[in-house]
C-alpha cells in the first residue's frame, strides 16, 4: 500500500461506538468506509443507509470475504471479540478490534496468534493511548518530569441505573463496569508503569454476577509505586486521573482519557496547564483511526503505541482483578 492510498474500512456492528467511528472515519480524506455486516441483513442496510456505505451484509463472514476491504473494525460486544477478530484476520483482512480486546487473556494470546501466524496487522482500539496529549503526559513522566512514579490514580463511573436486561449487566456479553469501564483505569496505569505485580479488589456483584461497583489497587513492588483505580455503573464517578511522582504531578481533569488539557505540577514552579492543539480532536477516535492507517501503509503489523503484548497484559491484569471479585463468564465454564 502507497504512502497516499485510500485505505477501505469495513465495519462489523451497527452500534452506538461504530457509528460514532464510523462517522469520524468519513471526516478523513484518506479512508472510505465501504462495507459493514450486522447480525441481520435489515441491521446492516440501516447502517449502510445511514452513512452512505456502498455495501451492507448480513454477516461478518460475508464482509471477511470482501477482498475489497483493508482493515475491519470489529465493534461488537467483547464476549464476540475473539470470533469476530479471529475470522476476519484468517480471511486475510488487518483488525481494528475494540476494547476491552477480548473476554479474558487466553481469547485474547489466541487472537494475536493468528494475527502472527497470518502475518496480518491487529491492534486493540485503545484510542485513549492515540490521544496526542496523553502521549505528552506519558512521555513527560518517562523523562523524569515528576521524579520517580509513586501513584497512579483514575476512575471512570457512569451513574446507571441500568436494567437487568442491558448488556452491561448480561454475563454472556461480559457485562458488568470492569471490561467496559474499567480497562481504561487499568490501561492508563499500564501505560505509565507497565504490567503490575500485584492485584487487589473488592467489587459488588449484581445478581447476574457481573461487577458494578469495583475498586482495585494495583501495585508494583520493585518501584513501590501503587495505582487505586475504580468503576462503576452504579456512580457517575469525576473520570478524572492523576500521576504523582517524588518530584511533581500531573492532574488530569473530567474525561481523562480524552483530555483537553492537563496540568503539570512541579516544586519551585508555577502550575503549567498543557492544551491540546486547536486542530487536534480530542475524542481520539480519529487519532486511533490514523495510526491504524499509518501502519498499513507502512507494512505494520502491530502498532508501537497499541502494542499487542500490552493488551495482553492489560487483559491479564483483568483477568486477575475478575478472579478476585469472584466474576466468571458462562463461556469460561
Amino acid at each position: 500500500m502507497s504512502s497516499a492510498a485510500t485505505v477501505r474500512w469495513g465495519v462489523l456492528a451497527t452500534g452506538g461506538i461504530a457509528s460514532a467511528f464510523t462517522t469520524e472515519l468519513q471526516k478523513m480524506p484518506d479512508a472510505e468506509v465501504v462495507a459493514v455486516a450486522s447480525r441481520t441483513p435489515e441491521r446492516a442496510k440501516a447502517f449502510a443507509d445511514r452513512f452512505n456505505i456502498p455495501r451492507a451484509y448480513g454477516s461478518g463472514a460475508e464482509l471477511a470475504a470482501d477482498d475489497d476491504i483493508d482493515v475491519v473494525y470489529v465493534a461488537g460486544p467483547h464476549s464476540a471479540h475473539r470470533a469476530a477478530a479471529g475470522m476476519c484476520l484468517e480471511a486475510g483482512r488487518a483488525v481494528l478490534c475494540e476494547k476491552s480486546f477480548t473476554l479474558n487473556a487466553p481469547e485474547a494470546a489466541e487472537l494475536i496468534g493468528i494475527a502472527r501466524t497470518h502475518d496480518r496487522f491487529l491492534m486493540e482500539a485503545m484510542w485513549m493511548y492515540c490521544n496526542p496529549l496523553i502521549r505528552r503526559l506519558a512521555a513527560l513522566v518517562k523523562d523524569g518530569a515528576i521524579g520517580e512514579v509513586r501513584t497512579v490514580q483514575a476512575d471512570f463511573g457512569l451513574p446507571g441505573p441500568f436494567a437487568a436486561d442491558h448488556r452491561l449487566r448480561d454475563p454472556a456479553q461480559g457485562g458488568g463496569a470492569l471490561l467496559d469501564l474499567g480497562v481504561y483505569p487499568v490501561s492508563f496505569a499500564h501505560l505509565l508503569l507497565g504490567e503490575p505485580g500485584t492485584v487487589q479488589a473488592h467489587a459488588l456483584l449484581s445478581p447476574e454476577g457481573v461487577d458494578l461497583n469495583t475498586g482495585i489497587l494495583l501495585g508494583w513492588p520493585d518501584s513501590g509505586a501503587l495505582a487505586t483505580l475504580s468503576c462503576s455503573v452504579t456512580a457517575g464517578t469525576p473520570v478524572i486521573a492523576s500521576v504523582t511522582g517524588t518530584e511533581g504531578r500531573i492532574d488530569v481533569p473530567n474525561g481523562f482519557f480524552f483530555p483537553e488539557r492537563f496540568t503539570l505540577h512541579r516544586a519551585g514552579h508555577a502550575p503549567e496547564e498543557v492544551v491540546a492543539a486547536a486542530d487536534a480532536p480530542h475524542d481520539s477516535l480519529r487519532h486511533e483511526a490514523a495510526e491504524v492507517m499509518r501502519c498499513l501503509r507502512a507494512g505494520e503489523k502491530e502498532s508501537p503505541l497499541v502494542p499487542l503484548d500490552g493488551s495482553l497484559a492489560v487483559m491479564r491484569t483483568l483477568d486477575a482483578v475478575r478472579e478476585r471479585i469472584g466474576v466468571r463468564y458462562p463461556q469460561e465454564g
